[in-house]
């Protein structure tokens, strides 16, 4: 990915002793389009200024979301140390007790609560965790007692966050990262940055490819003997272009959580069978499978960020927990498990696999509490392809897909996209004029490019009219950057005149 502000050479300016090595590779960035007869060439100086442009004003919003990111991408690590009383147990015993045994513990641990659900591990040196939620609770927040699985013991109470079971610290990282705290108003320079992100990379290859160089292992390695600017446009690129694809990842997944562009990929996800389907909790005796509302401890790919627990029953009246985990385990569900309580007495109990790693396990069922039968099943490899990539997508973003090696990727990945910003604007610094002002900075690409250009600059602004309108903060930024420029473009022809 070439420089977020690589912007050609300096107009009417001398060039400095920095940039003079580099004068043969500037000069032929700045021939003309006719000169090189390819509509690619005349999209290149419309890509320049506006690569310059988002790297100055939206590279911020990108800062802090990297910034945010790289913390987030530890939270999991940081809470099994911070949290390990809770989440784990001092020995391991011979067998664990019954899961309903198990709750009678947390419940009376926590008398105020209304049993939602509970998570069983597959470690077997992890507690059992019980949900529950209370009035005061914010919406997606429950009570999560930690239980010793072999003793009985409590191991702690805390606040679980979200479908993943967030507990604070990490719950507290990502809204940090989500909205930087903020709230609702918040989240828009989140979406602002994932909605520049992909075009500002795919600009920047764009760029980056299309550049002259000496030697073709310096598309891919940073330039050896170069100096000055030079220099730092070459390892600026090549740690874009090794971050390209990650980012473009990061961009489109992290859309699906923004609240404008957000609703607009959801209805496009709809309307091409790609939603995630869900397990149905109708009774027979309430009516046919499928026509009951499913149990909303479900959610949906983003249940690891938000979601809403609604009070049900204490605790199956029937057949008994260790049953409908039976039950389940008959038709193949292992694992770490979540047995999730019905929102309305007349439904069924929902166990369900939430091993997100490789391979993935997210097989569910429905069970009938009273008789622990069976009358609903859902199989991850049924799920449509897109609904597929869509959770796989999601969870890479939130470092759950590949485990640890997941988020160390995460935390490269946000380093290179800290590093690639601050050689961005050390390279705006670079190419400042070396006479006049001592606060003067890197000009952009000269105005005027696109009256050589004409079929190139139709093409850019068709596409850029639907990117705006499919990704609405896009368009607005895009117009306003447009509308800034004009207007700055018209003021010397004004004094001129």
């Amino acid at each position: 990915m070439t420089s977020t502000f690589d912007t050609g050479p300096k107009p009417q300016e001398p060039p400095s002793a920095a940039d003079s090595a580099e004068a043969p590779a500037t000069a032929a960035a700045a021939a003309p389009a006719a000169r090189r007869g390819s509509i690619a060439a005349g999209l290149r100086p419309l890509l320049l200024r506006m690569h310059f442009y988002a790297g100055i004003l939206i590279a911020p919003f990108l800062f802090a979301a990297a910034a945010t990111g790289l913390l987030y991408a530890a939270a999991t690590p940081l809470e099994k140390f911070v949290y390990e009383h809770e989440l784990t147990v001092d020995r391991v015993g011979t067998q664990p007790l019954p899961v309903a045994q198990q709750v009678r513990a947390a419940t009376a641990a926590n008398p105020g609560g209304t049993l939602s659900a509970v998570r069983l591990s597959d470690d077997p040196e992890a507690t059992t965790q019980v949900l529950f939620t209370e009035p005061g609770l914010d919406e997606g927040v429950r009570r999560a007692v930690f239980v010793d699985p072999y003793t009985g013991e409590i191991r702690g109470i805390e606040k679980s966050f979200g479908g993943s079971g967030a507990l604070p610290l990490r719950a507290w990282l990502d809204q940090f990262h989500a909205n930087l705290k903020l709230g609702e108003p918040g989240r828009l320079y989140s979406e602002l940055a994932a909605s520049w992100l992909w075009v500002i990379v795919l600009g920047g290859l764009a760029l980056w490819f299309g550049r002259r160089r000496r030697a073709k292992k310096d598309l891919v390695l940073p330039e050896r003997g170069a100096k000055g600017r030079r220099r730092t446009l070459s390892w600026h690129g090549t740690v874009g272009l090794w971050a390209s694809l990650g980012l473009l990842g990061l961009s489109a997944t992290g859309l699906t959580w923004s609240t404008h562009a957000g609703a607009n990929i959801a209805d496009l996800r709809t309307s091409l069978s790609w939603t995630t389907p869900l397990v149905s909790t109708a009774l027979p005796a309430s009516g046919a499978p499928g026509s009951a509302a499913p149990a909303p401890a479900e959610g949906g790919e983003h249940s690891g960020h938000q979601q809403s627990a609604t009070p049900g029953p204490a605790a199956p009246a029937g057949a008994g927990l260790d049953a409908i985990i039976g039950a389940a385990a008959g038709r193949g569900l292992d694992g770490p498990l979540e047995i999730v309580v019905p929102a309305k007495p007349g439904k069924a109990y929902v166990v369900k696999e939430t091993d997100k790693q490789w391979p993935v396990r997210l097989d569910q069922v429905a069970v009938d509490p009273a008789d622990a039968k069976v009358v609903d099943e859902l199989r991850y490899a049924d799920y449509p392809l897109g609904a597929k990539l869509t959770r796989v997508g999601i969870d890479l973003h939130m470092g759950e897909f590949l485990g640890l090696a997941n988020q160390l990727a995460l935390i490269a990945l946000a380093l290179m996209v800290l590093v690639s910003i601050v050689l961005g604007y050390r390279m705006w610094w670079q190419r400042r004029p070396v006479r006049g002002s001592s606060w003067a900075v890197g000009r952009p690409y000269p105005r005027g490019a696109w009256r050589q250009s004409a079929k190139p600059a139709a093409v850019l602004a068709v596409v850029a009219a639907a990117a705006g309108w499919f990704v609405p903060l896009l368009g607005i930024t895009l117009a306003a950057f447009l509308a800034a420029d004009i207007l700055i473009g018209a003021i010397p022809r004004r004094r001129a005149a």
